[in-house]
């Protein structure tokens, strides 16, 4: 049997426990590929909204990438990688494991019989198990979730859904924290969902002690959230009138924001590596800084016909803009983790880069900035603004 029968061999058998829900788990290693730092490829089965999805994760060396893709691009994709770029790859099922394994020209595929295994739980959105599940709360009556009746409003479902999902993304990280009673300061904080519902978990269900302060612009929704605050009886959670610039962020443990526009999320951003925090995890919208400077600048002339198109340019400077924050990030010590969340049906897909500070401040600094200097140049790009607001760091 030749390389590509194995292949096939291999990639029919996942299929085949893909739709049958037995697959446990695929993971692709020995990587020889042109990425240094991609140590494997993970692949589950999870089911969302829009149906059954493989789930890879690319692991790196201080960074995760997840995607969810259908299954003609997974094994199109996975078919590519067994043949050019992974020497091994290890398929469990409930019912049996695949090893593939490639050296040289030697090829082989084995295959051996388990019992007992069970198959993980392929349920992505979790609504049976929602972190909050008491709607009877004032500030879910104040911010218009629940009715008086104590009830969440039929049109607010989504919304409901949304901040439960973003509990369960953002509690493990700051159970995470080393601190008796963490500090977390949300950038753009806005009406306050996401204060007011991580607040209540970690406070009322996992009674974790904890500080929030919600960062916003607008005077009168900070007045709205403190009198929310004190109505709920939620005595750590304050809102604070001001720009992120202008944020002492002295003592913060967690930097969080979602959707501060264009360069607020790297004020965000600075502010946290500035403090130290244990913690930054920020959801990036209006990529317009580093777009401006791909429209301006002189990039690879191989990347001209994808960049001349409007819609490209604008996705590629989104992915360069994001990438620069994460190395930026992995520059100042932090382990980072890149991945696409979607809160519901209603709410545009997301990239939240997700940071934790790991304590090898400078770790592989010069391959870093080898890489940033390297995107830079490929794309054209003069400056990051992040890079101006750490000042060579």
């Amino acid at each position: 049997m030749n390389a590509p029968d194995r292949i096939e061999e291999l990639l029919t058998a996942l299929s085949a426990a893909f739709a049958s829900g037995t697959l446990v788990q695929l993971k692709l290693g020995g990587y020889h590929g042109d990425e240094p730092e991609l140590k494997a490829v993970l692949v589950k089965k999870i089911t969302v909204k829009g149906g059954d999805r493989y789930s890879f994760t690319w692991r790196y060396k201080t960074r995760d990438t997840i995607k969810n893709l259908a299954e003609p691009e997974a094994l199109a994709l996975l078919r590519d990688g067994l043949k050019h770029a992974f020497r091994s790859a290890q398929l469990a099922t409930t019912d049996f494991d695949m090893m593939f394994e490639r050296n040289g020209e030697k090829l082989r595929l084995k295959r051996t019989e388990v019992k007992g295994r069970e198959a993980p739980s392929t349920d992505h959105n979790r609504a049976k198990n929602r972190p909050l599940t008491e709607t009877d709360k004032p500030w879910l009556k104040a911010l218009g979730i629940a009715g008086k009746n104590g009830v969440v409003r039929h049109d607010a479902q989504d919304k409901f859904r949304q901040i439960n999902k973003m509990v369960e993304i953002f509690a493990p990280l700051v159970a995470a924290i080393k601190t008796e009673r963490p500090v977390i300061a949300d950038m753009g904080a806005g009406k306050g969902y996401l204060d007011f519902a991580l607040y209540d978990y970690l406070a009322t269900v996992a009674k974790q002690p904890v500080r929030i302060v919600g960062v916003e612009l607008r005077a009168q929704l900070v007045i709205d959230g403190n009198a929310t605050a004190k109505a709920s009886g939620f005595a750590g959670l304050s809102f604070q009138s001001g720009t992120i610039a202008e944020f002492d962020a002295s003592g913060v443990d967690a930097v969080i924001a979602l959707h501060a526009c264009d360069t607020a999320t790297d004020d965000a951003i600075f502010k946290g590596i500035s403090a130290g925090a244990s913690l930054i995890a920020v959801a990036p919208c209006c990529h317009k800084q580093i777009r401006r400077q791909m429209e301006a600048g002189q990039a690879d002339a191989r990347l001209e016909p994808m960049l001349r198109h409007g819609i490209f340019l604008e996705r590629q400077a989104e992915m360069v803009t994001d990438t620069l924050r994460a190395l930026l990030l992995e520059l100042n010590g932090y382990k980072t983790k890149v991945f696409e969340f979607v809160s519901d049906a209603h709410t545009p897909k997301n990239n939240l880069i997700v940071a934790e500070k790991d304590g090898r401040v400078g770790r592989d600094r010069e391959t870093v900035l080898k890489q940033i200097a390297e995107l830079k140049k490929m794309f054209g790009i003069e400056q990051h603004y992040l890079e101006g607001l750490l000042g060579g760091r």
